[in-house]
């Protein structure tokens, strides 16, 4: 089994996915558009999902950084989704600076960088597409 987060975003996920590639050392690997799928009405499988009015919005985008996986996709609107939250676990304190503060750019600090007493550095953020992350880079256990 593996998890792995999905975002939706409102017309963003193209700009945000390339941010989030440069930002965390990976690439995107996947990228498809409401205009490469099949054109019907509806988005089939999707239950009754309409298809968004821009056909370049995106419907799918995968990001791979060495064995993780990021999904995301400009949705149709849903009621009720609730937010998430992206933890990034890294190897060394300059590390978890170094996205912590890239992440965090155009953004909000909810809990600033610091040691804690799990880890060397922890923090929480809201980058500048309105979606958390936490950085850890973990003490010994």
């Amino acid at each position: 089994m593996k998890l792995i987060p999905f975002l939706g975003f409102n017309g963003q996920t193209h700009d945000a996915m390339a941010f989030y590639a440069q930002v965390l050392g990976g690439k995107v690997t996947s990228e498809m558009k409401y205009s490469d799928m099949p054109q019907d009405d509806t988005m089939e499988g999707c239950g009754d999902a309409p298809r968004p009015v821009d056909p370049n919005l995106v419907a799918h985008s995968q990001l791979e950084v060495g064995s993780a996986i990021l999904m995301a996709a400009d949705g149709p609107p849903s009621e009720g989704q609730g937010t998430t939250t992206i933890n990034i676990e890294v190897e060394s304190v300059e590390e978890a600076e170094r996205v912590f503060a890239a992440l965090s750019e155009g953004g909000t600090i909810t809990v600033p960088i610091g040691e804690t007493f799990w880890a060397k550095r922890w923090g929480m953020l809201q980058d500048r597409y309105g979606k958390p992350w936490m950085v850890n880079c973990m003490k010994p256990y």
